[in-house]
């Protein structure tokens, strides 16, 4: 380790910064000049997340552009994502079947609440098959989202309200990262997080469940019959999460990661196609 590389880390160290091996690798291969690099660890070292000053997160082995001010993707998110993946080309492979693919029917996945678009931009890169709609009621979110879907099909608004109406009972599969922190925990988060992104990301109400109680109740009427509906939760959130979900009368299930520290629930309207 160069004693520039050695020096950065000691200032991440101090600041706080749990990978401050990491990090200082990351900055010193991005920075293009000494005067920049100190640039950028000054702003790390103020609190500013890594992602935001190098303006891209890695995420399910991609470079997904962050701008300033978007909620980052989380690494645990990469099971949420793996999820989706999985159903994505279980409905490809169903549609393949049937001759729908060559039809113009390939099978419709949306990511709400997309943020910067790494999950939908992650099942464009694994999924070529599928047609990838995403959607967040951030600007800011959407014009990152735009950098990281290149298919265009991005828009801008509040939950189901963004999405376009020929989507209406034709999704296969709905990914929604709500936002799932209760609020009184909003003080507890890291203040890279609580200060730099958007708190409407962060903030899921009294219980963390605000959101996804309306995406439960607005999922049945954009699904097609025997679509799935996929949400991110802690993992004392997940059985009141998926009651919440049946109680729309889409039955749920919880699937679970301990090495990503992650936990989904999956939900599904009842039917087969």
């Amino acid at each position: 380790m160069t004693d520039t590389a050695t020096t950065i880390v000691k200032r991440l160290r101090a600041a706080g910064c749990v990978f401050a091996e990491d990090e200082a690798a990351l900055l010193v291969a991005e920075a293009e000049s000494p005067d920049e690099l100190d640039a950028m660890v000054d702003r790390r070292v103020s609190g500013l997340p890594l992602e935001h000053i190098l303006g891209w997160a890695q995420f399910c082995g991609l470079r997904i552009a962050v701008e300033p001010g978007v909620f980052v993707p989380r690494h645990r998110t990469e099971f949420l994502a793996q999820q989706t993946i999985e159903l994505a080309t279980a409905a490809l492979a169903t549609a393949a079947l049937v001759g729908r693919t060559t039809s113009g029917e390939a099978p419709v996945v949306v990511d709400l609440c997309c943020g910067a678009g790494a999950i939908g931009a992650a099942v464009i890169a694994q999924v070529p098959g599928a047609d990838v709609f995403a959607a967040d009621i951030d600007p800011a979110a959407v014009h990152s989202a735009r950098l990281n879907i290149p298919n265009g099909q991005v828009y801008e608004g509040d939950l189901f309200e963004a999405l376009p109406a020929h989507l209406a009972g034709r999704v296969a599969v709905l990914v929604a990262n709500t936002p799932y922190v209760p609020t009184e925990a909003i003080a507890l988060m890291p203040p890279e997080a609580r200060l730099h992104e958007p708190r409407f990301a962060l903030d899921g109400g009294f219980d963390g469940l605000d959101i996804q109680r309306r995406v439960a109740e607005g999922a049945s009427a954009w699904l097609r019959p025997g679509g799935h509906v996929l949400v991110e939760v802690s993992d004392e959130q997940a059985p009141s999460s998926a009651a919440v979900f049946e109680s729309f009368g889409l039955p749920a299930r919880i699937v679970s990661s301990e090495e990503l520290y992650a936990t989904v629930v999956i939900a599904t309207r009842p039917g087969i196609r």
